[in-house]
């Protein structure tokens, strides 16, 4: 008799057999009717004990399947109270079920929310982030000590704390990249419950800077182009009026009037280069460069310029550059800029020509730079820039001189594309120049990973010349 069937037969069957021996030792029963009456007790307390072991070996297997079915109970009543906990139970585990999948549809839009949000739990005082979504680590992940530790974000984390309302905050960061952003807190719970605070960050950059640039294009693009569209104006009226005819005056003119339309058009198209940059400048590339083999390729396409300027382009690349996390584009147009500034500028010293440009990679750390990286340096043996204006050269339109920049083409906007690009890039600009021996602009960019450490096998060195 297996151990349930014995349990119930002993319950059953004790109050009566204990009641008969009673019976027997008072002499109320005799002797042979108390042994039979015993053997019957005992006789119907293991077949009920049977019949009922065998219902709720049947109820608690019901109860644990996942699909009970019907169930038909031997014992009266017992196949009643079994439906009634099914369908409870079954009530149970749909309301389960829904909480589950709502809580998993929840955690799912939190996970894709474009904005970042940051969960806080913890007494007050002694709140701790405890949860991010993946907007916030991309976003902020190497930069969230920083954030948090803002006088404006901390203030409406703590009145939060006292409030039943959202507190909503707007402040910027200055670095590693100027950002406008929007904060909300909010607190889940009431002021007497230890309930967590979330925070949700959303960026305004992108809008606050088309506003900025809205205002700076107007007033800058008003500025240098009256120049220019002053002189087609007058050389058109001059054409039409005294000059009506002219063919000796013509030429002349027209090459005027396409220089000055060519400057437009260069100042235009830095104007909106300028401004993509500037928007996309929060977000850093995500795409892995080879430097060096973007160097190179740049330093090929130079090659008319060179030849033109009678200047040459030396190249000291190491084989097999650790990889940047950049934007090949605009890494191009930042070596592009720098090159082309150099050669131009070498040539106003060296106008017959024989001028030379060096372009060198390093791998960092060193000195300097302690974090992994590139640092590359690009060199010129032009005239140089006075110490003076070398902290506004990265201004739009700054000219440290006026009449030498326009003379070599220069439209005031192309070092601060290249500072727009680097700050996007989270590197570091450096421009070093000494008035009658030329400029050094250097470019450090951080590693696209920890990998590649090592320095790797500098080459003989290579010039370019045109």
């Amino acid at each position: 008799m297996n151990r349930p069937i014995a349990t119930i037969t002993v319950w059953l069957g004790f109050p009566p057999s204990l009641a008969l021996l009673i019976l027997i030792a008072s002499g109320t029963v005799r002797l042979w009717e108390g042994i039979a009456g015993l053997i019957g007790c005992m006789i119907w307390s293991i077949a009920v004990g049977v019949v009922l072991a065998r219902d709720l070996r049947r109820f608690s297997t019901s109860i644990a399947s996942e699909n009970p079915g019907d169930i038909n109970l031997f014992t009266p009543g017992l196949t009643r109270l079994a439906q009634a906990t099914l369908q409870t139970l079954a009530a149970e585990r749909r309301s389960r079920q829904n909480i589950a999948t709502d809580a998993s549809a929840s955690q799912a839009l939190l996970e894709r929310l474009p904005d970042a949000l940051f969960q806080f739990d913890g007494t007050r005082g002694a709140r701790r982030v405890m949860w991010r979504n993946p907007a916030a680590v991309g976003a902020y992940g190497t930069e969230e000590s920083a954030l948090l530790r803002h006088p404006s974000l901390r203030a409406a984390l703590a009145e939060a704390e006292t409030s039943d309302e959202p507190i909503r905050t707007t402040f910027a960061l200055a670095a590693p990249v100027a950002r406008d952003l929007d904060a909300t807190v909010i607190r889940t719970g009431t002021i007497t419950q230890a309930a967590p605070l979330y925070l949700l960050l959303t960026d305004r950059t992108h809008e606050r800077s088309l506003d900025r640039m809205r205002a700076d294009f107007v007033a800058n693009a008003s500025h240098e182009l009256r120049t220019p569209l002053t002189s087609l104006i007058g050389f058109i009226e001059t054409l039409q009026g005294p000059a009506l005819g002219d063919a000796e005056a013509l030429p002349r003119f027209l090459k005027i009037m396409a220089e000055q339309a060519g400057r437009m058009q260069r100042i235009i198209a830095d104007l909106l280069s300028l401004s993509h940059i500037e928007m996309t400048e929060h977000q850093p590339p995500a795409e892995r460069v080879d430097l060096g083999a973007l160097l190179r390729q740049i330093a090929g396409f130079m090659d008319p310029i060179l030849r033109e300027g009678r200047t040459t382009l030396a190249l000291d690349i190491p084989n097999n550059l650790p990889p940047v996390r950049g934007d090949a584009g605009q890494l191009t147009q930042v070596f592009g800029n720098l090159i082309d500034n150099a050669i131009k500028y070498s040539a106003l010293k060296h106008s017959k020509g024989g001028g030379t440009i060096n372009l060198d990679v390093n791998v960092t750390p060193s000195a300097s730079f302690p974090l992994p990286g590139l640092l590359i340096s690009v060199t010129d043996d032009g005239p140089g820039i006075a110490r003076e204006h070398l902290p506004r050269l990265t201004e739009r339109f700054y000219r440290a001189d006026k009449g030498r920049s326009r003379a070599v083409g220069g439209t005031g906007l192309g070092l601060a594309i290249v500072k727009h690009v680097v700050s996007r890039h989270r590197g570091r600009l450096i421009i070093e120049s000494i008035e009658g021996e030329g400029t050094t602009c250097r470019v450090w960019l951080p590693l696209a990973g920890e990998a590649a450490r090592a320095v790797p096998e500098r080459p003989q060195r290579a010039a370019r010349e045109g």
